[in-house]
């Protein structure tokens, strides 16, 4: 097995994704007026034994966000840590209840167009996993494989007039998945999997991501 082969998902990349997680010296955003929120990395097995990630697809009645790529997350509580809010909102959202035991660590802040600050917190789910997508909030859980994130053209940066910063695209699914997701995608491509200590806070959402 390749030192960066990331398609099993057994102890070996446990150990692996702990240790690059570990020398990685995340960059938080300074609190500035926008709602802290975190979302949950989960990485977890398909029915063939391959490493997977968590990605759900939001539900087209939600006032918010409807029918977007996204990994399960939300606001941090009052008193809550973003550790607690992410596997919170992965028990609300997906069903899946995972002990703070399970967290391997962070990547960097994200923040949004739309008033957030996101921290992304990586957990490993085990071999064993049982799905309850929440109707109301979940239309659809995806395994999908760590793998797909080398392929090429993963990501895809374009300019858009609106903004002097580059607008991250990661095809996916069969579709365009775009930030916050797509940028927190990459980054656990290059940190999470292959330990290189890659920023993505400078990229942008596309406009109608804006409000």
């Amino acid at each position: 097995m390749a030192d960066d082969d990331a398609s099993r998902f057994d102890a070996a990349l446990r150990e692996r994704v702990q240790k690059n997680l570990a020398g990685f010296a995340r960059q938080p955003i300074a609190p500035d007026g926008r709602r802290p929120a975190a979302v949950a990395v989960v990485l977890l097995p398909d029915e063939e034994g391959r490493a997977c990630f968590l990605l759900t697809r939001r539900t087209a009645t939600l006032r918010a966000h409807a029918r977007q790529w996204a990994l399960p997350g939300g606001r941090i509580d009052a008193g809550e840590t973003a550790e607690g809010a992410a596997l919170r909102e992965l028990r609300e959202e997906v069903g899946l209840g995972l002990e703070a035991s399970s967290v391997l660590g962070f990547l960097d802040d994200y923040g949004t167009r739309s008033g957030f600050i996101i921290t992304p917190v990586v957990a490993w789910a085990g071999e064993h996993v049982e799905l309850a997508p929440n109707p109301a909030e979940v239309a659809h859980v995806y395994l999908v494989p760590l793998t797909e994130l080398d392929k090429p053209g993963v990501p895809r940066l374009i300019t858009i007039p609106e903004s002097d910063r580059p607008v991250i695209q990661v095809p996916l699914l069969s579709s365009l998945i775009h930030a916050p997701t797509a940028a927190v995608l990459y980054q656990i491509r290059e940190v999470v999997v292959h330990g290189r200590p890659t920023r993505v806070a400078h990229f942008e959402q596309p406009t109608w991501a804006w409000k």
